[in-house]
């Protein structure tokens, strides 16, 4: 097989067509630059060059392979650069696993971040549920998840995103969406309430029945579906009322009134970055990096 070396040289001598000249291009002699080619079309079987004393012509098997050899030569530069750009994180591709609730707004920031910043990264991109990311990663089946704390384990690490309120879905007919002022979360007191399943929405569960626990409120919980949109779809059939995270508010489902709650904490949805501390992917690194620098610029705008 021709090495790179001859490819060169055979460019060389086809744009100058003249062995002197492309020899004095490639910082040579012209003998050994003539045994390269002979050398090359030995390989090949064919002849590329009409040689006579005076002049240098291509064939048209030369005329063909020069096409072909000056994409080889664009590719194999490609390469290197590629190879570069990747040790530096310039490159690569990063599996990024997120929770469909992330996918409402977060998870378009941290695409918007990775495109600006790392454009040269490619992100795969995996809907799972908190407890399915952690099995991933751990397996290296994904490189970077997008979860609900708390999450921990000797080779995780977390980084906190951003934290978002929680609002009230309710049936536009129901008495707390037609008064002007916002529901108190006393209001839910005996209420039918759409919860989150214990398991498969344990997070959001988990939460809800803190906000009411802090509270001293009991609703009479009737559904225990386990995404947001479904408990919005509930929302509206009007089997109860619910508390979902802001950013579901992208959903828009007619019939239902979105309104912020009094009394309950600010902004008490969190959203974390995880990956694994051995991770040695430089794409990785790079987004992280990149990732990390908006949310502490988005911290210092909230700051001022």
């Amino acid at each position: 097989m021709f090495s790179l070396e001859q490819l060169v040289s055979f460019v060389a001598v086809a744009e100058e067509l003249h062995y002197g000249r492309a020899a004095e291009r490639l910082s040579m002699t012209q003998p050994p630059l003539s045994r390269r080619i002979q050398l090359l079309e030995r390989e090949l079987g064919v002849e590329l060059f009409d040689r006579t004393h005076r002049t240098v012509r291509m064939t048209p098997a030369g005329r063909v392979f020069l096409a072909e050899a000056r994409k080889i030569l664009r590719s194999a530069h490609e390469a290197t650069l590629y190879a570069r750009r990747a040790k530096k994180g310039e490159a690569g591709v990063v599996t990024l696993g997120f929770t469909a609730t992330a996918a409402y707004s977060s998870l378009e920031r941290v695409i918007a971040v990775a495109n600006a910043e790392v454009p040269g990264v490619d992100l795969v991109l995996r809907e799972l549920v908190t407890a399915a990311q952690v099995e991933e990663l751990l397996a290296g089946g994904i490189d970077l998840g997008m979860i609900r704390p708390p999450v921990t384990g000797a080779d995780v690490v977390t980084l906190p995103l951003w934290r978002e309120r929680l609002l009230a879905a309710l049936p536009s007919a129901h008495p707390l969406a037609r008064r002007k002022k916002n529901p108190d979360v006393r209001d839910f007191d005996g209420e039918p309430f759409i919860m989150y399943s214990p398991s498969e929405g344990r997070y959001f569960h988990d939460l809800v029945v803190a906000v009411f626990r802090s509270a001293r409120v009991l609703p009479e919980y009737t559904q225990y579906p386990c995404q947001v949109h479904t408990v919005l779809a509930l929302v509206k059939a009007e089997l109860g009322v619910a508390l979902i995270p802001a950013a579901a508010a992208a959903l828009r489902f007619e019939g239902v009134v979105l309104r912020p709650v009094d009394g309950v904490e600010n902004r008490p949805v969190e959203l974390e970055l995880m990956w694994r501390r051995s991770n040695d992917n430089p794409a990785l690194g790079a987004l992280l990096a990149a990732v990390g620098n908006q949310v502490r610029r988005a911290r210092q705008s909230t700051v001022d």
